[in-house]
């Protein structure tokens, strides 16, 4: 996509999705245990629907996770406390199915072996600041947004559930406009006009001005992007009530919008022996800090290993035609630079840390936080160095 004209979409969710949800809880989950114990093995799944819990997989722990105490926590805290959003912290039946990891998978992870087989991608551009693709990255500040003037009363007739969808014009490549802005927010039926089939002209213009435009650059805005704000009409049930959610079910919203590839394992619920999330992890610090270093304007990594063994089986650099060094000369330098065994990784980004639930919401990658040790760019200068 270096070259050309063309459109491009991303979209996000927010914390109340129920899939974002369960995200969340497996994440929880995971928090507890490695907070107890950091040799915490774990592979935490969660299923919501109306009005039930189901959170189950494999923990291997020498500490104990109170399941029901967690979910009804952070259910309250994603904002369902109210029975007229359709699912409520108090009153959801919680049913807990979690086993132990089988000693099959154990005895090739114990001697420091990949938790599975995979492959994993990361990737880094210039289009913005973050060195993420601009649609994703918009798309979330969307839903965190949402998340915010729900949160302090700003829309108070909002509700958790809700999504953002952001299509960007590219001329040439780069990012020119915002063509369109989807918003779907649920909310109470305050906002609904006399014939109870949609919200109003004022609280779509609401949205628009409160959600919107304090995060759409000004500049890619233009009398041509549309805004589409709850296109159904209204979004008054949502959450678990109007759909189930899975654990793993926004891989996509997890990493780059689509904008690059993805192995296909999801994130929420695993500890770092697992490399469908530890390895991304790594391939996104190694494709920031090529991207950053100046080495190539985009940059995708992918890393795949097999079960039980510690080496990656592969490791391959893509740079869309943007790279100032030799790809084949690039795999030489990441090889050299990074160590890619599944302990290596967690010893470099520090991995065993109750840092995991807050990932679960907008994103795994492009936030500036201090416990994202995958977005350092402290590489930059080695890697010169050695390009």
């Amino acid at each position: 996509m270096s070259e050309g004209n063309f459109l491009f979409t991303s979209e996000s969710v927010t914390e109340g999705h129920p899939d974002k949800v369960c995200d969340q809880i497996s994440d929880a989950v995971l928090d507890d245990v490695i907070r107890q114990d950091k040799n915490s093995r774990v592979a935490c799944e969660c299923f919501v629907t109306v009005g039930l819990v189901v959170v189950g997989g494999e923990i291997t722990t020498t500490g104990y996770a109170d399941i029901p105490r967690l979910v009804r926590s952070l259910v309250r805290e994603i904002g369902y406390t109210d029975p007229k959003f359709g699912f409520q912290f108090e009153a959801c039946g919680i049913l807990n199915a979690i086993g132990t990891q089988s000693p099959d998978i154990a005895q090739g992870v114990d001697i420091g072996g990949a938790g599975d087989q995979g492959l994993m991608s990361g990737y880094a551009c210039r289009e913005t600041e973050e060195l993420m693709p601009m649609p994703v990255m918009l798309a979330h500040k969307l839903t965190k947004r949402l998340a915010e003037v729900r949160k302090k009363k700003i829309l108070g007739y909002l509700g958790p559930d809700g999504k953002s969808q952001v299509t960007i014009e590219y001329r040439s490549g780069k990012p020119a406009r915002v063509d369109t802005v989807v918003i779907s927010a649920q909310h109470s039926e305050d906002i609904l006009d006399k014939t109870g089939t949609k919200i109003t002209d004022h609280a779509r213009q609401e949205i628009i001005e409160q959600v919107v435009k304090p995060i759409i650059p000004a500049a890619m805005l233009d009398a041509k992007t549309k805004y589409y704000i709850n296109p159904t009409g209204k979004f008054v049930i949502g959450g678990p009530q109007s759909d189930t959610g899975m654990t793993g079910r926004k891989i996509i919203v997890d990493t780059y919008g689509g904008m690059a590839s993805h192995g296909g394992g999801a994130f929420s619920g695993k500890d770092p022996t697992k490399v469908d999330r530890s390895a991304s992890y790594m391939a996104r610090y190694i494709a920031k800090n090529i991207v950053a270093a100046g080495l190539s304007d985009k940059c995708t990594i992918q890393l795949a290993y097999a079960i039980g063994v510690p080496e990656p089986v592969s490791v391959m650099v893509f740079t869309d035609r943007t790279n100032k060094v030799d790809e084949n000369h690039l795999e030489q330098i990441i090889r050299k630079n990074f160590d890619l065994t599944p302990r290596g990784i967690i010893k470099t980004l520090d991995l065993l840390r109750p840092i995991y639930r807050q990932t679960a919401t907008y994103g795994h990658f492009g936030w500036n936080h201090p416990d994202y040790s995958w977005e350092k760019i402290d590489k930059i200068k080695d890697l010169q160095k050695d390009a």
